[in-house]
């Protein structure tokens, strides 16, 4: 291989762990890894590490899980890495001008989409909810820019019907991570020069919350079935029982079921089939999740809820 780089890792969920892997199965020096601090979780809210610093730490590497990047010292001390590039994967901070300009490389990104379309937190989701037929993942060097910077390798993968938020997630992760390495290889040896993104197909990818979880029945029946994998396996999109219960809806198909005209959409067409009239067509719903139960498929939750033709769900 290549000579060794000195790099640090900044990264904090799941998404990042296969990147760091990937760069230390490549035989790079990685010094330094900065993570999230710890967080309260579970029932005893006793603090956990991000997953990154848990793998880090079953490596020996140093972590560190600054508050912040913006005081003097911790920039300084970045500095003093003498790095030769700085790798981010989903940290879940703005790096400061000093971070970016620090490493002699510079600092690249592995981002969970084909840039410039889904620039910003929840690219991933996006790219379900709005029936994207392919996704992938971009190297790129990081500018002040969210997301903006020129672009060393993309790879793509298809998003076909079966595809939820959950599923595209680890092949996006596993993907990125062996993408990572051979362009971190070829952009240290000058073998690629970074392109800058294209002007046009600019989308942003903006931070998801419970009012895009919530389905709205008047919507098209395919829109419906998206927002369930956009959000599956969790938290799920967000429906609610006639006795005013929440249900957690992972997944929907399309069905050829008609509606007489003026039903209200919500209304259950078939109660044997969970069939659910919408403002276009009409959904079954195959995979759901009452509150504190465990996910069920849609024949499991029938038989233990009354549900009955002509309910409406909120």
């Amino acid at each position: 291989m290549a000579d060794p780089l000195r790099i640090a890792f900044m990264g904090s969920p799941d998404f990042a762990v296969p990147s760091l892997r990937a760069l230390i199965d490549a035989g790079h020096h990685v010094v330094r890894v900065y993570a999230q601090p710890p967080k309260p979780a579970g029932r005893g809210h006793k603090e956990q590490p991000a997953p990154v610093q848990a793998e880090a730490e079953s490596h020996g590497l140093e972590v560190v899980t600054p508050e912040s990047l913006s005081a003097p010292a911790v920039q300084q001390s970045f500095k003093d890495l003498a790095l030769d590039a700085a790798v981010v994967v989903a940290y879940g901070k703005l790096l400061p001008p000093g971070f970016l300009h620090a490493p002699r490389l510079g600092c690249l990104n592995v981002h969970a989409s084909l840039l410039p379309r889904w620039r910003g937190a929840a690219p991933i989701q996006r790219a379900v909810l709005a029936g994207d037929g392919e996704t992938g993942v971009t190297i790129m060097q990081m500018d002040e820019g969210m997301d903006t910077g020129p672009i060393l390798a993309q790879e793509r993968v298809a998003i076909d019907g079966d595809t939820d938020a959950g599923s595209l997630h680890d092949t996006l992760a596993d993907l990125g991570a062996r993408t990572l390495a051979p362009a971190l290889a070829d952009f240290a040896a000058g073998r690629i020069e970074p392109e800058s993104q294209p002007a046009q197909g600019v989308t942003y990818a903006r931070k998801l919350g419970p009012d895009d979880r919530r389905i709205d029945w008047r919507r098209p029946a395919i829109a419906i079935t998206r927002q369930a994998r956009a959000f599956a396996p969790k938290p799920g999109a967000t429906a609610t029982l006639p006795d005013g219960e929440t249900l957690k809806v992972l997944r929907a198909e399309v069905t050829t079921s008609t509606a007489p005209a003026g039903t209200r959409p919500g209304t259950v067409l078939d109660a044997a089939l969970f069939t659910v009239a919408c403002g276009q067509g009409a959904v079954r719903l195959t995979r759901v999740q009452r509150s504190g139960k465990s996910p069920m498929d849609a024949d499991s939750f029938l038989r233990g809820y009354p549900l009955k033709a002509g309910d409406v769900l909120g």
